[in-house]
């Protein structure tokens, strides 16, 4: 593999990166990005960190390190936005970013020269669109992203039918902090001299995860009114939401370009089998389409195009397989020709966070690796192996993927985790 001069640190950190559903597959371009943003020491030091939630105590124990020595590391690592804290009550907790929506994101959303960042743009492009293993294992169930529909191309009638967490503007009115940061996608581009005009300050990060971001100089703190604004900008430019894939607490939405936009391009680039569509679908109707070709033009997946209709005369198409719902056809379109109707098999959006987790570790065959998570213990190490070869066998892995056993099994996890926070 090319990797023989990657120190055992860096080798530790990459199989712990890959230990969590998302993964983080070996490879030079990766070692090269982990060197890049972790020290030698940190690298060490974070292999060892668990998967979920931990506090300073935590970590001091686990490293052997004063409190006081183990924090001020802490903070170097967030304030390099590899690490989010989090305020409970008096008590700080820390968890490692995961790698995309996370600290690939926020390397660059940084402005102030802390790393390099066309090394890391050339470095991140060879191991998402060049290289095929990462790019591949994005395509996990559930999947980390979602899109958000347009929220003024939602028919009148449907409106009442539309949950909160479909609605961009719920997720801002509701949220406790919101931050607005750089634009990683675009950013990147711009250094390998291919971005697009559109605007880089109009990514968003909300709740917890946008305090981190303030408190550590990477985004900056914004107002509803601000956010609201940002939201009417992006979508007069065609801009798609792609935001978090839960219900509560949404921590992210960013407004994407097909041009650069990673998570556009990886829907392209698998097949558009990503389920990443929102709960509409465009619809176009005959009579009122003049087949200028608009909604094809702004299509950000393609799924529209020209063809014949049953008349066998000429007419805009759209493919259900790779529409996403967004809305951006129906906003162009100059005679209303297009609507957004509701699917008749709405998604099975995760809850928040730790059921998205836990149901990719089911659906990946990590599970083990969250249930025992302190890998620099032998103990962990075993048992983890021992739950995912278990769970990895056919008839128990196909137990577990239904809808009732893993409701059952999220309890009762829930109900763990809350003991142990």
């Amino acid at each position: 593999m090319g990797h023989a001069n990657v120190s055992r640190a860096y080798r530790n950190l990459q199989k712990r990166l890959d230990r969590s559903p998302q993964g983080a597959p070996e490879s030079e371009a990766l070692f090269r990005i982990l060197k890049e943003l972790f020290s030698e020491q940190e690298a060490r030091l974070v292999s060892r960190l668990p998967f979920r939630y931990f506090t300073v105590e935590t970590a001091a124990e686990t490293w052997k390190k004063p409190h006081s020595e183990a924090e001020a590391i802490l903070d170097t690592l967030a304030d390099k936005g590899l690490m989010l804290d989090f305020k409970a009550g008096e008590e700080r907790k820390f968890i490692l970013a995961p790698t995309m929506a996370g600290f690939f994101e926020f390397s660059l959303m940084r402005t102030d020269g802390r790393f390099d960042a066309r090394l890391l743009s050339e470095l991140y492009h060879q191991y998402i669109n060049v290289e095929p293993d990462f790019v591949h294992i994005l395509h996990i169930n559930p999947p980390i992203d979602r899109a958000f529909v347009h929220e003024d191309q939602i028919p009148e009638e449907s409106f009442s039918e539309v949950l909160d967490y479909e609605r961009v503007s719920h997720v801002i009115d509701s949220s406790s902090c919101i931050s607005v940061g750089r634009c990683y996608c675009r950013h990147k581009m711009e250094h390998l001299g291919k971005a697009c005009d559109n605007p880089q300050d109009v990514c968003l990060t909300f709740n917890g995860t946008a305090r981190s971001l303030i408190d550590h100089d990477i985004a900056r703190e914004i107002s509803k009114e601000e956010a609201h604004e940002i939201i009417r900008r992006v979508e007069e430019l065609g801009l798609v939401h792609i935001g978090d894939n839960v219900r509560n607490e949404v921590a992210w939405i960013c407004n994407c370009c097909s041009c650069c936009c990673e998570a556009l391009l990886a829907y392209k680039r698998l097949g558009y089998v990503r389920n990443i569509h929102t709960n509409f679908e465009a619809a176009i109707n005959p009579s009122l389409c003049i087949n200028c070709g608009k909604c094809a033009q702004k299509c950000p997946v393609d799924a529209i195009h020209e063809g014949k209709d049953d008349a066998g005369e000429r007419a805009f198409l759209v493919n259900l397989d790779r529409c996403i719902g967004c809305g951006v056809c129906s906003c162009f379109c100059p005679t209303g020709a297009i609507r957004m109707e509701r699917r008749a098999e709405l998604n099975d959006t995760p809850k928040d966070g730790f059921e998205r987790m836990i149901r990719s570790a089911i659906d990946t065959g990590k599970l083990g690796n969250l249930i025992f998570d302190n890998y620099h213990l032998w103990t962990h190490r075993i048992l983890s192996r021992f739950i995912n070869v278990l769970l990895g066998l056919g008839p128990i892995h196909k137990q577990m993927m239904q809808k009732q056993v893993q409701s059952r099994f999220l309890r009762f996890a829930e109900k763990k985790a809350a003991k142990t926070e």
